[in-house]
């Protein structure tokens, strides 16, 4: 199998989860989904322990490093963008490290890491997002928000904790001594963790100002985030006692949080919610949960694997990562400068079907749709308040699929499994407002764009837009003619 065929295969994705990286000839498994409702009472006190450091070594060869950053798509210029040419406008870098030790439990293992920083080290903004390697093959909430994170200078911590078959079919020469054993993921974040803190001179970030890190994931990675921070946060500790990981920030996702000594900032999406499923967790005095309203599980606007579209309906190009930034963004605000972010509004439910659009109905969501189609509450944006589209969950896959899909589905067609129907069901699809409603809401395109110009900034002011997303937002609201 080549390397770009083994590529697509790692991007594939299942309607809860994403499909893991394949090795040939065995046909992609199914990812769990993980929920939680209610409030959950405080844990018992556990007894803490100073986590012991691994070793680490930068990984040149042989064969070349499996990128696992997914291609993006350039939705202005309409084309596929790689990785290395990400990298190349950010003035990054990703360098590959192998990192060695022993679980709790006394197994050994051998994983490893990657690290997506600046090329020039000044340009480090003290904040590490590091987030255990999707089984799909992507860092993905370094993906979503990849704009945010390269411009302000966030290094990327992506950590291998599942299984390390696909790299080792990748490259065998490269990867055939990997080894993760079944439950090593909590000691291999934790291990990592504190790698990365420590004055060692092997820690891959040595010599770099002190950070602070944080510790993420979307959908399956999310839930390996929280088994962490449900089951070792509190046990597992630096040498002097002190949090490895500073937040907490499970995206794509429901999930219990429980009462930890950091911040968490929970942000499920649209896929969680519409089945009335999604959470009802309070906020606490260390926890927000942000639901962003139009928020698909995935970012369709520029994951490479929706291009050409295979969805049955139109798909999102919502700008998820430009939202999921803002949650970032109050996130180290929190643990940085101890500024305690605002409460949002979760998003409206609604039972009564009469209520629906026929789609949504015939879907069996249970948000709440205001008169344009677009859900009721959770924190705003110019593209549900001034809309010309609304946004709705889930998409499906065409029907008959399509003939010529991206290599990252061609490469899944495979054992029977359908990765357009996967694929699709994580994405939002679109609808485009009438003229009549457009007419009934702005007097003419330049109209339009005025109320975005002005409501973007209203959101700015209020702290739930970024000012680096702004050119963006205006320079798509001049291009609308109607």
């Amino acid at each position: 199998m080549n390397r770009l065929a083994l590529l697509a295969a790692v991007s594939s994705l299942t309607a809860w989860g994403q499909l893991p990286i394949p090795a040939p000839g065995q046909p992609p498994t199914q990812a769990g989904r993980g929920g939680g409702r209610g409030v959950q009472p405080a844990a018992a006190p556990v007894k803490q322990v100073v986590t012991p450091l691994p070793s680490a070594i930068e990984v040149t060869g042989p064969g070349d490093f499996f990128e696992t950053f997914m291609d993006n798509y350039d939705d202005v210029k309409k084309t596929a963008v790689s990785a290395k040419d990400t990298y190349a406008k950010f003035n990054y870098e990703a360098k590959e490290y192998f990192v060695s030790g022993t679980t709790s439990a006394g197994a050994p293992y051998k994983t490893r890491i990657v690290v997506r920083k600046p090329k020039d080290n000044t340009k480090f903004n003290r904040l590490i997002l590091a987030e255990s390697m999707h089984p799909s093959g992507n860092p993905w909430v370094f993906h979503f928000t990849q704009v945010y994170a390269m411009t302000t200078g966030v290094i990327g911590l992506e950590i291998l904790t599942s299984t390390p078959a696909g790299l080792a079919a990748a490259n065998e020469a490269r990867y055939k001594d990997l080894v993760v054993p079944n439950g090593a993921a909590n000691d291999i974040l934790a291990q990592v963790g504190a790698l990365i803190k420590s004055g060692r001179n092997d820690n891959p970030l040595s010599g770099l100002p002190a950070a602070k890190m944080i510790l993420t994931g979307s959908s399956a990675s999310a839930g390996v985030a929280q088994a962490y921070l449900t089951t070792a946060h509190m046990t597992q500790r630096l040498a002097d006692m002190k949090p490895i990981y500073n937040a907490f920030m499970p995206t794509s996702a429901n999930g219990q949080i429980p009462l930890l000594d950091v911040p968490t900032i929970l942000v499920p999406t649209m896929r969680e919610a519409f089945t009335g499923t999604g959470t009802t967790q309070p906020d606490n005095d260390k926890l927000r949960v942000y639901e962003f309203a139009g928020m698909a599980h995935i970012d369709s606007r520029v994951a490479g694997g929706y291009y050409p579209d295979p969805c049955k309906y139109p798909i999102s190009r919502y700008p998820l990562g430009a939202e999921m930034s803002v949650a970032l963004d109050k996130l180290f605000a929190w643990i940085d400068k101890g500024i305690l972010p605002p409460h949002a509004d979760r998003y409206y439910v609604d039972f009564n079907p009469d209520n629906k659009p026929k789609l949504d109905r015939d879907k069996g969501s249970l948000l709440a749709l205001d008169e344009f189609g677009n859900v009721k509450g959770g924190i705003r944006n110019t593209y549900v308040d001034v809309p010309v589209k609304s946004f709705h969950v889930p998409n499906e896959g065409a029907e008959p699929r399509l003939s010529n899909p991206n290599r990252f589905i061609l490469a899944r067609r495979t054992g029977g499994a359908d990765p357009d129907a996967q694929l699709c069901g994580l994405a939002n699809f679109e609808t485009a407002l009438s003229k009549d409603q457009l007419k009934k809401l702005y007097k003419n395109p330049k109209d339009y764009s005025t109320k975005v110009a002005q409501r973007y900034d209203q959101l700015v002011k209020e702290g739930w837009a970024l000012p680096l997303y702004r050119e963006m937002a205006l320079t798509e609201a001049a291009g609308v003619t109607f």
